[in-house]
């Protein structure tokens, strides 16, 4: 599988991905630098990677997503191809209208870095099809700004139909009924605060990331 990690100035998860994603592959993703124009041919997964692009000026994204290279990220996406954004990748997807809804700073004004349980909600996806609907799992977090907000009819349609991909078990940062990922409507586009790419491996303290790649790479191929 072919795959692309998109770099902005102030990115600091993107080797996280690439690791993440050489490792169930065994093919190293193309690091795409953001003022890039055009996608490499034959890419089948597109990661948007967390960290603080632009130093989280303006808001959290903002500027990240009216960088040159997400109109070809937003086009891949039309396509069908597969979008991840994870952690501030989730911000930039929500600023370039690829999700709904916005983050937030946190409910209780303090950045949060620390593994948190996830219920999965659905489990049909691209990217959530190795897991259980109803499962716990753990991710990390680390965010200042990962207060999920939307109105009431765009929660009300995410919860009708099934676009809530993650949902926090625990107390977290007072997002909107606890939402900690969401699909866009086709399925195709995935956007969570909690960092999967940081628990692969038995050295992380547990894998249950793992299988996000796993069931990406399956779909995908």
């Amino acid at each position: 599988m072919k795959s692309a990690v998109i770099v902005f100035p102030g990115s600091n998860c993107d080797r996280d991905l690439a690791v993440a994603i050489r490792d169930v592959t065994g093919i190293a993703p193309v690091m795409l630098w953001h003022r890039e124009t055009e996608l490499p041919d034959g890419v089948g997964l597109i990661a948007v990677p967390g960290g603080f692009s632009y130093g989280d000026y303006l808001r959290s994204g903002a500027m990240a997503a009216r960088s040159p290279v997400m109109r070809a990220v937003a086009d891949a996406a039309a396509r069908g191809v597969p979008v991840i954004g994870v952690c501030n990748g989730f911000q930039i997807l929500t600023e370039a209208g690829l999700l709904p809804g916005a983050l937030m700073r946190n409910a209780g004004l303090n950045f949060v870095c620390r593994d948190v349980a996830l219920t999965v909600e659905n489990s049909q996806s691209v990217f959530t099809n190795r897991y259980e609907a109803g499962e716990k799992v753990r991710f990390p977090v680390a965010h200042h700004d990962g207060n999920y907000t939307a109105d009431a009819a765009t929660l009300d349609r995410l919860e009708g139909e099934g676009r809530v991909a993650f949902r926090y078990a625990e107390a977290v940062n007072g997002s909107s009924r606890a939402i900690a990922g969401i699909l866009n409507d086709a399925g195709n586009v995935l956007g969570l605060m909690p960092h999967p790419e940081r628990v692969i491996e038995p050295a992380h303290g547990h894998s249950d990331g793992r299988r996000l790649f796993e069931g990406l790479l399956e779909a995908v191929a």
